[in-house]
């Protein structure tokens, strides 16, 4: 593993939970958008994330730590896959007087569920703010390490 490897790994997990968060802030927004650009109601979205490098884990970090051959290359972060509609089907409310009413007063209300999104929102915002302490602790113990140097 690189000087550098931990902040770019922080780095890239910094850009995943945004886009996260972005993605599920537009899910609150739309949570009550009867009728999209298709004409139909809008879809949840989920980002899928995955992982970059190898997927060995501790004991191929452990390995290479320990210099041993064939432990692979270093493990790179995570990379955001695809922006993903979830198909599950929206929920229909009884409002006759909506414009967007079928024949018997139904509305079909988007897939959102705030309570669902606001954890999503939370667990990106944690993420996020862990992933600012480790490039923040990275630049710490870098810093330490030129001040021994000296």
């Amino acid at each position: 593993m690189g000087l550098f490897d931990s902040l770019s790994i922080s780095a890239s997990g910094l850009t995943a939970e945004r886009l996260r968060m972005d993605v599920t802030a537009e899910n609150l927004a739309n949570a009550q958008s009867t009728r999209g650009p298709d004409g139909q109601p809008y879809r949840r979205k989920a980002v899928v994330l995955a992982s970059t490098g190898d997927d060995g884990g501790f004991a191929t970090a452990l390995a290479r730590a320990q210099g041993r051959t064939g432990a692979g290359r270093s493990g790179g972060g995570v990379e955001v896959v695809a922006i993903v509609e979830d198909d599950q089907p929206g929920r229909r409310v009884y409002d006759p007087g909506h414009p967007d009413a079928d024949e018997q007063g139904y509305v079909t209300m988007p897939n959102v569920d705030t309570v669902t999104e606001m954890v999503d929102l939370i667990s990106a915002s944690r993420s996020y703010e862990a992933n600012v302490t480790a490039m923040q602790t990275a630049k710490q113990m870098f810093g330490k390490t030129l001040e021994l140097l000296k």
